[in-house]
């Protein structure tokens, strides 16, 4: 399992990445681009926060494709920024991101498991952990380890949600009205057995892991793309892995709505709507070790 998904992508399917999945990867990347403000706004809020610290090493627990990882390092000039995720081809995207952009020297990749222990690092000054804890199987052990890696004085981000965006009007002039709502309540049921820490309160499991906690940020999350070929893009991508993570928990007519949607051509597809309406919220929880 990949540890950090910056988005809802991983949520679409049965909470598993593969390492085979170029989709996913371009899931991902496009979650930095169509909610580049949600990501500009919490990255200034930590590096305003981190202003007096020494922010010689950060580390993106649980990488994913690199968005939080490149972000860091663009933000914190001079830093290293370690990426540790499970999967190793997230983590060649990322280095091939950073060579590109000519953060290589200060970008490592560290490629580890989570659930099976923390990898040996050197003391970090800031930690991101960005949609990644809610896949651990013991969180509040992980937490515990990034404690005992983090400099007195230094930070820790947790960014989560409690349920993946929304993007379609409720009526979508085909189908049965509310369509979405009954994909993602197919898609909650399947998290409820498979994600139990989603939606889970993370301010008091910081403390408890030893972290003063300093704020809990909800950031709201409302975009009307119209046209827009990269938020269209991205909603392709997501109800593509949505239809085929629940297809056995959607009835058929609901199926056929959503193939319509998903279709190259016709006057229904995603491709060609104006009224996606990308809305939720995502929070981050900002602690620091003492």
């Amino acid at each position: 399992m990949t540890h950090a998904h910056h988005c809802q992508a991983d949520q679409a399917n049965d909470g598993h990445a593969h390492g085979d999945d170029p989709v996913l990867a371009e899931l991902l990347d496009l979650d930095g681009v169509v909610l580049r403000d949600y990501w500009a706004d919490a990255l200034t809020w930590l590096r305003r926060a981190a202003r007096y610290l020494p922010r010689t090493r950060l580390l993106d627990l649980g990488a994913g494709s690199g968005v939080g990882t490149i972000a860091l390092a663009q933000r914190f000039a001079g830093a290293e920024v370690i990426a540790v995720d499970q999967d190793e081809q997230m983590l060649e995207h990322i280095r091939a991101k950073a060579l590109d952009l000519g953060l290589a020297p200060r970008v490592r990749t560290v490629l580890a498991d989570l659930d099976a222990g923390l990898p040996d690092l050197e003391s970090v000054d800031i930690t991101w952990a960005s949609m990644s804890m809610h896949h651990l199987a013991d969180p509040d052990r992980v937490l515990r380890d990034v404690f005992a890696v983090t400099r007195p004085g230094g930070l820790l981000a947790v960014a989560e949600f409690a349920e993946p965006l929304r993007h379609l009007p409720y009526d979508l002039g085909i189908g049965r009205p509310g369509l979405e709502d009954r994909l993602l309540a197919a898609l909650n049921n399947q998290h409820a057995h498979e994600l139990p820490e989603i939606g889970a309160d993370w301010p008091p499991r910081l403390a408890a892991a030893g972290f003063s906690v300093l704020e809990h940020r909800m950031f709201e999350l409302d975009l009307r793309p119209g046209r827009n070929v990269d938020a269209i893009r991205y909603a392709r991508l997501w109800f593509g892995r949505l239809r085929h993570g629940i297809a056995d928990a959607v009835d058929g007519d609901d199926l056929a709505t959503l193939d319509l949607l998903l279709a190259d051509h016709g006057p229904h597809a995603l491709r060609l709507r104006d009224d996606l309406h990308l809305h939720g919220h995502r929070t981050v929880t900002l602690a620091r070790r003492d």
